[in-house]
């Protein structure tokens, strides 16, 4: 799959997904400090599944409705990289083909798939 990691999910996600063989844009080793209405763009207009831990990007996809590849959204109590890459393994191992143009919230404990637009 192709991943738009987000800064705030950080470059140990971006390095462990390519290791896992997918295809990997990594805002904090790339393009530090972008806007968020920037990353949306080219998440959307790239082809990209959009990785991130900031809540922001819920209200640009439901209020402001911007068009979206996919976009997970994890909401964990426990930020550390090596919690969010064994959630995300999960993630992957129970939901990879559910992925793309959906929004997810994502905890330690549930997987929600909310309505895309």
């Amino acid at each position: 799959m192709r991943f738009l990691v987000d800064e705030s999910t950080g470059p140990a996600v971006a390095e462990w997904l390519r290791r896992q063989g997918h295809e990997v844009f990594s805002v904090y080793d790339e393009t530090r400090g972008i806007d968020d209405d920037v990353i949306i763009q080219k998440a959307f207009t790239e082809n990209w599944v959009l990785i991130t831990n900031d809540k922001d990007f819920g209200e640009k996809i439901y209020r402001e409705r911007c068009p979206h590849k996919g976009v997970i959204l994890l909401r964990l109590d426990d930020e550390r990289a090596p919690i969010k890459i064994q959630i995300l393994k999960q993630l992957l191992e129970s939901y990879v083909d559910r992925l793309p143009d959906q929004f997810v919230v994502v905890t330690e404990r549930t997987v929600r798939f909310a309505r895309a637009l």
